[in-house]
C-alpha cells in the first residue's frame, strides 16, 4: 500500500493526460484513454460540478499508508481510546480505508481491542508501546487532523476550477457590483480586465472604493470551489483551508439528495471563491510556506490560499518591505502562472499561481514600479471621484440603510455649504461616514434619528478638521 504520488515528480506539474486522468478520478469518472483529453479537461474546467469523491482505498487517497498510520497514532496518543468510525471521522476518510490500518496496528501491538460499541464498531485503546510511538510522531509534528491530499491532486483541482478562461459578461459584472455606485464607463474598463484573469492596478484618491471594488470582483465569477484542508508535500503537512480567510458554504447536493454525502471526499471543503486581502502589514514571510516551531505544522502562503479566486494587495506601496522586493518575488509568477515555493527543508516545489491579482493603491503606479513590471500588469484602471449626482444618490442610499428619512434639502445644504464653497472634492466614502456621525450626534443628544443642517455642520467639523 503506497502513495500514488511519485516523490520524484512532486515538484512538477503532471502531463496533460495524467492531469486529465487525475481530474476524472477526483470526480469519480472512469478514465477513458480514447477520449480527447484536452476537450474533456476543458469541460471539467468549465463545470461548477467539480466534486472530489471519497477514496475507496489507501491508494486512492494519494498519500502513503505510513502517513495515515502516523496520523492515527498521534490521534490515539491524544485521546487514548476511540472506535474505528471515530478515527475515520477525525481523518475525514471512509471506514473501509481506516479499518484495515487499525487491524494492522493491532497486529503490530500498537493498539489493542478494548471492546465494541452498541452499533458493533470496534473500539481500540493505545498500548504503552503505541504511546511511545505516538509521542515520537507528535514531537515531529502535532498535526492529526483531516488527512492531507497530495500535491498532484491539489494541482488537478486548481486546473479543474481555474478562473482562467472563464468569461464574465456585463450583466454578471453589474450583478457582482449590486449596491455599489459604479458608472458604466468604469464597468466597461473593469470587464475586460476581469476576463483577462491576470492582474490589474486600481489607483485613485483614497475613499473612492478601490478595496470594495476589489472585494466584489471575485463575485463576478459566480461560483464556489473545493479546497483541501491540507496538502502533503515532501514530508511536510501544509494547511491550505483557513477559516479566517475562506468562507465555507453548504453543498446543495447534500440537501437535495442528489449525492450521498458519504460519496464526497471530506478532506475537501466547499468554499466561496476566495478573496484574500493583504494590506500594509504584508511581509515577505506571508508569501512563503511558514512552519510553526512549536506545532511543526506548515501554513500555506497567501497566493496559495487565493488560488481560483482573487488576491488583493491593498495600499500597495505602503508595505514594510521595499516595493521592488515584492515585485521581484512575483514578476515570474504573474507571467508564467506558476510559482516556486520554498519549503522549510530548503526544497522548492512548483505550484499553480492561478488567481486574479489586484494592486490597489492611492499612489501613481508609474511612480512605484518600472516598465518591465507594468507590462506584466496589462490593466491600469483609475477609480475617479464621484460626480455630484452620484454623491447625492449615495446620500440617499445611505440614508435608507441607516434608517433616516431622506432630506434632499439637507443634502443640498451639505453640498453647497461644505463642498462647493470650500471647493472640496467628493469621495464615495463620505456620505456613509458623515451620516454615521449624524446618527451618533442624534443618539448622544437623545434626539430622533433625523438629518438636519445642524447635524451636518457637526459631522463636517469633526470629519474634515485636519483634512
Amino acid at each position: 500500500m503506497t502513495s500514488t504520488a511519485n516523490p520524484g515528480q512532486s515538484a512538477a506539474f503532471p502531463g496533460l493526460d495524467d492531469l486529465f486522468d487525475r481530474v476524472n478520478q477526483l470526480l469519480g469518472e472512469p478514465v477513458s484513454k480514447d477520449s480527447g483529453s484536452h476537450d474533456s479537461l476543458q469541460a471539467a474546467s468549465a463545470s461548477e460540478d467539480f466534486t472530489p469523491r471519497q477514496p475507496q482505498s489507501i491508494r486512492e487517497t494519494g498519500v502513503s499508508a505510513a502517513l495515515l498510520e502516523r496520523l492515527i497514532m498521534k490521534y490515539l496518543y491524544q485521546v487514548g481510546m476511540v472506535s474505528v468510525r471515530g478515527v475515520a471521522t477525525q481523518m475525514k476518510l471512509s471506514f473501509k480505508v481506516i479499518e484495515p490500518i487499525m487491524r494492522q496496528l493491532r497486529a503490530d501491538k500498537q493498539v489493542d481491542l478494548a471492546g465494541t460499541t452498541n452499533t458493533g464498531d470496534s473500539e481500540y485503546v493505545i498500548t504503552e508501546c503505541g504511546r511511545e510511538r505516538g509521542k515520537r510522531y507528535n514531537d515531529e509534528c502535532t498535526y492529526f487532523g483531516a488527512t492531507p491530499v497530495s500535491l498532484e491532486d491539489y494541482v488537478a483541482s486548481v486546473s479543474a476550477q481555474s478562473i482562467a478562461g472563464q468569461i464574465v459578461t456585463a450583466d454578471e459584472l453589474k450583478q457582482a457590483f449590486d449596491g455599489l455606485i459604479i458608472n458604466k464607463e468604469m464597468l466597461d474598463k473593469l470587464g475586460p480586465a476581469v476576463n483577462s484573469g491576470r492582474g490589474m492596478f486600481l489607483f485613485g484618491k483614497p475613499g473612492n472604493g478601490k478595496t470594495s471594488i476589489a472585494e466584489r470582483i471575485t463575485d463576478a465569477f459566480g461560483s464556489h470551489i473545493w479546497m483541501p484542508r491540507a496538502i502533503y508535500v515532501e514530508g511536510e503537512i501544509i494547511r491550505v483551508f483557513d477559516p479566517g480567510v475562506h468562507e465555507e458554504v453548504d453543498d446543495p447536493q447534500k440537501s437535495t439528495g442528489l449525492m450521498d454525502s458519504q460519496q464526497i471526499d471530506r478532506r475537501w471543503v466547499r468554499i466561496k471563491r476566495p478573496t484574500v486581502i493583504a494590506g500594509g502589514e504584508l511581509t515577505m514571510a506571508e508569501l512563503e510556506v511558514t512552519k510553526n516551531e512549536i506545532s511543526k505544522i506548515c501554513e500555506s502562503p497567501l497566493q496559495l490560499k487565493s488560488n481560483c479566486g482573487t488576491l488583493v494587495i491593498d495600499d500597495f506601496g505602503r508595505q514594510k518591505m521595499p516595493v521592488d522586493v515584492l515585485l521581484n518575488r512575483w514578476i515570474v509568477p504573474l507571467e508564467k502562472r506558476y510559482d516556486f515555493m520554498n519549503l522549510p527543508s530548503g526544497k522548492k516545489i512548483k505550484v499553480p499561481f492561478d488567481q486574479l491579482i489586484i494592486f490597489s493603491t492611492n499612489l501613481e503606479p508609474k511612480d512605484l514600479v518600472d516598465g518591465a513590471f507594468l507590462r506584466r500588469i496589462p490593466y491600469k484602471i483609475e477609480v475617479p471621484d464621484p460626480s455630484e449626482e452620484e454623491f447625492r444618490e449615495l446620500c440617499g442610499i445611505m440614508s435608507r440603510v441607516l434608517k433616516f428619512e431622506e432630506r434632499p434639502e439637507c443634502v443640498e445644504y451639505l453640498i453647497t455649504t461644505h463642498y462647493r464653497e470650500g471647493e472640496r472634492p467628493f469621495r464615495l466614502c463620505q456620505p456613509r461616514d458623515l451620516l454615521l456621525q449624524v446618527k451618533n450626534y442624534c443618539n448622544y443628544h437623545q434626539k430622533p434619528l433625523e438629518i438636519s443642517n445642524e447635524a451636518f455642520d457637526f459631522a463636517v467639523a469633526n470629519y474634515f478638521s485636519i483634512m
